[in-house]
């Protein structure tokens, strides 16, 4: 079966990984996967065919789209033009690929600035040109706040009624429905299922493999900090950098420290500062092995984002964290994990060094709490992609003359 999987990244590297573990789920399947934001390096499997559309993000402030050098020293390109070349190799890729799925991650719930290349997709695909192909909406469990609700809300309706057979929505209502964000979803045509969270699940040997390679010794605990994309976050890296210097005069340990690839060169600079002079202390920019690292750590200190708090979960990792706080979704949602003992919430006030230093050492001595919240997003995701495209054909069939 072949599928086609739209993502587009615009500030963190969240939207990406967890479409990249559903792609890696349909590993029966030939999954076509177009990203359209800066990028990023990931170990793709056979199955999977990547297209990378000229690249857009935005800001911290999402202020809006702008476009992205591919090359130092290069300007970057005109925005317009750059809208121009996406939304023709968008197309061409549909043409190409014939797909019997058509998956699209956030979108109508998210990514509006996208609809310039999107509506055309998506109109493209019901034309009936490429057959009863299903186009099936990806979201994870949380939506952000709009200054008109009731507007977005109604819009969102609209497009999903008009387009879209089936929403994958990747959350445990255990935890948090996607109803308690957009009231409208029992109005939703389409077939809404809960697939559980996505993550990929750390493995023991890939642990004890970082574990030889770091040199840990026996009672000498590992510190992950991290800041997703490195985007935001440079100011909790530096407090925790700070912090251990003081934790490791009465805890020896090490910190190792992940910028995320997208941190502007300042703020590394200033992280440096703030490390200078701690042999225990590494910064790394990036790494494919995080949930690896996450197994082996002691404590995480981090951002409060989808794919960071799902790693901890999946790893049992002590955690402490910070919610981005320009919307509501980091912290609605760690606040429902803070309160199911997975996780400890740091607020502003907890970096000054001596006091995250005091936290960081009572977080290594607890261990979080088992959760059984449903991490198994992927495979369940890919399942039912895969009964929904049964589904259509055994319709066509039937209704064949």
């Amino acid at each position: 079966m072949r599928i086609l999987h739209y993502c587009q990244h615009v500030l963190g590297m969240g939207h990406l990984f967890r479409s990249l573990e559903i792609a890696r789920a349909l590993h029966r399947h030939e999954v076509t996967l177009v990203t359209g934001g800066p990028p990023v390096s990931a170990a793709l499997p056979p199955h999977i065919r990547h297209v990378q559309l000229p690249p857009l993000m935005m800001d911290s402030g999402f202020s809006g789209l702008h476009t992205v050098s591919c090359a130092a020293g290069e300007l970057p390109p005109d925005l317009r033009q750059v809208q121009d070349m996406r939304r023709q190799m968008l197309l061409k890729t549909l043409h190409e690929t014939r797909p019997r799925i058509l998956l699209v991650e956030l979108f109508p719930f998210g990514r509006r600035q996208f609809s310039f290349e999107l509506v055309p997709l998506l109109e493209s695909a019901r034309s009936g040109a490429y057959g009863r192909m299903q186009i099936v909406c990806s979201v994870r469990d949380i939506l952000v706040e709009k200054d008109n609700q009731a507007r977005y809300e109604e819009r969102v309706l609209s497009a999903l009624n008009t387009w879209f057979d089936h929403v994958l929505v990747h959350t445990d209502p255990a935890v948090v429905r996607l109803e308690e964000t957009f009231s409208r979803l029992p109005e939703v045509a389409a077939d809404v299922y809960d697939t559980g969270y996505v993550t990929p699940l750390p493995a023991a040997h890939k642990a004890a493999r970082l574990r030889r390679a770091l040199r840990l010794q026996a009672q000498e605990p590992l510190i992950v900090a991290s800041a997703g994309s490195g985007s935001v976050g440079a100011g909790l890296l530096q407090a925790a950098a700070r912090a251990s210097h003081i934790l490791h005069r009465t805890v020896p340990h090490r910190l190792l420290v992940f910028t995320g690839p997208f941190m502007p060169p300042e703020h590394t600079a200033s992280l440096r500062q703030a490390a200078a002079g701690a042999a225990h202390i590494r910064i790394r920019t990036f790494t494919r092995q995080f949930p690896a690292y996450l197994a082996l750590a002691g404590l995480s200190v981090s951002l409060a984002g989808y794919n960071t708090t799902m790693n901890l979960l999946a790893a049992r990792t002590s955690a402490l964290v910070l919610p981005f706080d320009s919307n509501r979704e980091q912290r609605m949602r760690s606040l429902r994990l803070e309160r199911l003992g997975a996780l400890r919430i740091l607020q502003p006030d907890d970096l000054e060094p001596h006091k995250l230093a005091e936290l960081m050492q009572a977080a290594l001595a607890r261990r979080p709490q088992k959760t059984g919240i449903n991490l198994d997003g992927a495979r369940t995701s890919a399942r039912i992609l895969e009964s929904a495209a049964r589904h259509a054909s055994g319709s066509r069939t039937e209704n064949s003359p």
